[in-house]
């Protein structure tokens, strides 16, 4: 069990698998051959890619993890997931999860404000029936924990009433959108019956982390190679992402800033 407490595990967050993605979309895209060639250094270095489901329910019951386990998941739902990352994963058969905001999605319950090109439902099916884990990320992608507690509810009853519906099971696993919880957000997405999230961080996950709060490392368009094989071997990732942590604690501030200031100003009211 020790082994089991002291095990970190890489979590890879992915966003966009396009060749030339609009510029929203660029940074946090990768191409299809740089993608290819990931997870080929996944498979290479035998690592064991497992599902967001399966990593949380080992730790939570003790059950023991498979040799070297990694974690491949796409945010938001762009159509490439489908396209290209879907044929480079059955290649290895290799599982995967995507995280959907059902509001960004084409289809019936489409809100129309969608960074790039999305995936359709009849795509996310096929995901779906070929391996892939479909977990929530909100109904329209907004920075949860700056909402008030009726919105808060309304964007994960929703999302997971959607994918319920549409794909005829209830999501287990639920990925923040930008990253961003705190205590009552966290509460919240788990009284609304997600079992674990996850959030950004860049860093390894671990089980102290406790099941909503399993952090993540971005993998991005200018992730090279060698960059790839320290992220996926856990090798210097404080020092790979020192200048988006300093960016990150910045930004915390200011939003804390809002949060008070919004607390205020309905105290007011």
């Amino acid at each position: 069990m020790a082994e089991q407490d002291d095990a970190r595990v890489p979590v890879l967050m992915y966003h966009a698998v396009a060749a030339d993605p609009n510029d929203a979309t660029r940074a946090l895209s990768v191409t299809p051959e740089a993608f290819a060639e990931q997870l080929a250094a996944i498979a290479d270095r035998g690592l064991t890619p497992v599902g967001t489901a399966e990593l949380a329910a080992a730790w939570r019951s003790g059950r023991p993890l498979p040799r070297r386990p990694v974690l491949i998941t796409f945010d938001d739902g762009y159509e490439g997931v489908h396209r290209h990352a879907l044929p480079a994963l059955a290649k290895h058969g290799f599982p995967a999860t995507l995280f959907v905001s059902t509001g960004w999605l084409r289809g019936p319950y489409e809100i129309g404000d969608a960074p790039d090109t999305m995936l359709d439902w009849d795509q996310v099916r096929e995901l779906a029936a070929a391996g892939v884990e479909i977990g929530g990320h909100s109904h329209t992608h907004p920075q949860l924990d700056q909402l008030g507690e009726e919105r808060l509810r309304f964007e994960l009853i929703h999302c997971k009433e959607i994918v319920s519906d549409q794909l005829g099971t209830v999501p287990a696993s639920f990925a923040y959108p930008y990253g961003y919880s705190d205590r009552r957000v966290r509460r919240a997405v788990r009284e609304t019956g997600y079992a674990q999230a996850l959030a950004v961080g860049n860093g390894l996950a671990r089980r102290a982390q406790g099941p909503y709060a399993l952090r993540r490392v971005t993998v991005r368009r200018r992730t090279g190679p060698e960059e790839f094989a320290r992220l996926i071997e856990g090798r210097a990732i404080a020092r790979t992402f020192a200048g988006d942590r300093a960016l990150t604690k910045g930004y915390a501030v200011l939003r804390r800033t809002r949060q008070a200031r919004g607390r205020v100003l309905g105290a007011g009211a």
